[in-house]
Order: C-alpha cells, then structure tokens, then sequence
C-alpha cells in the first residue's frame, strides 16, 4: 500500500457517512448529500487509479463528474415540491459545498503534480474543474426556488395559476381576415371558411 491508496482508502472511510445521509432522513439532507457522495467517489477512483498505477482508470472518474451533478439536478426537479416546503438548511448546505471546494483541490492539485505534463494532467485538471463547478451549480439548484411563487402561498396553488401555452397559442397570431369574410355578428367563424388577407 502505497500513499495514494492510503488516501483513497481514508477519503472511502469518509464516503460512508455521507452515503448515509444520502440514503436515509428527509429529502433537503438526502440531495445535497448525494452530490458530496459522488464528488467524494470520484476522488476515491482518482486516487486509487494513482495509487494502483492504473491510468484507465481516471475515465470513471471523469464519469462520475459529469453525471453526479446532473443526477443531483435531476433529482432535485423530480423533488421539487418536497424541497420547496422544506428547503436544505443554508449552514448544512454551506458546509457541503465547502468541503468540496476543499477535497478536490487537496486531491486534484498534488494528483497533477504526480502525473506531469501530458494528457493525464488536463484531464485531471477537467475533472477537479467539472467536480467544483458541478457542485455549485448543484447547490444553486437546491437553493433556488423551483417554481415563483408568493410567500404563504401552497406550492399546488401557485401550480395551478401557471397557465401552459397549448396548441391555440402554438400557432402564432390568428389570421387577418377582410370585412368581406367576417362572421356576422353572433356566429362563430369556421376555420376552414376563413379568408386571409394578403
């Protein structure tokens, strides 16, 4: 066992609890906690794929990035009703997207210091930029607020005042017609009998 597998095997002992979070308790601790989960996993397949000597394996590395934020978006617009009655506390949140701003450059930097100039080290440098980035915009997404709407009022209400453009509205402005072709007054106008001026 060598320094980087010691770290992998340590930052792996710190995944458990936050895969705890993530799998059990109310749903604002459940989604921040699932996107510290695949940063912290991410940077355990980096340091291991360092530690093993194994290349290939920063790709699921890469995977994880690019996934887990979207996974987190991904879960907090299915969630979106339970997240806006009980947001995340911002202190909890705080401290998530914190440690992650810490881990990965503790982990990338000295990763891409090992690797040296050359293709690993952009990707590595893609991965921690991918990893930072998606973690605050995840934050963001739990944060804001899913749907407007006016403080008191039921997330089902402001949902049903939100008018859906349907297929009326879908075909741009209504046709002009001449006086020649208007509907007497008090009958409907047919659509196939309309006339459009030109």
């Amino acid at each position: 066992m060598n320094g980087w597998t010691a770290a992998g095997t340590a930052l792996l002992c710190g995944v458990v609890p936050a895969a705890y979070g993530a799998a059990t308790g109310p749903v604002r601790r459940r989604v921040p906690a699932q996107n510290l989960v695949t940063t912290l996993l991410s940077l355990v397949v980096l340091l291991l794929a360092q530690g093993y000597g194994r290349p290939a394996y920063v790709d699921p590395a890469l995977v994880l990035a690019v996934l887990g934020p979207a996974g987190t978006l991904l879960y907090v617009r299915l969630l979106a009703d339970r997240l806006a009655d009980r947001p995340p506390r911002p202190r909890s949140l705080l401290t998530v997207t914190a440690l992650t701003y810490v881990a990965v450059p503790a982990v990338v930097l000295p990763l891409c210091v090992a690797a040296g100039p050359g293709r690993a080290l952009v990707k590595l440098l893609v991965i921690g930029v991918l990893l930072v980035m998606g973690s605050r915009v995840a934050a963001r997404a739990v944060t804001g607020p899913s749907m407007p709407r006016s403080p008191g009022t039921p997330l089902t209400a402001a949902r049903r005042a939100v008018v859906v453009p349907g297929p009326a509205h879908a075909r741009g402005p209504a046709p002009r017609t001449t006086a020649a072709t208007s509907p007497a007054p008090g009958r409907p106008r047919h659509p196939s009998t309309t006339r459009t001026a030109r």
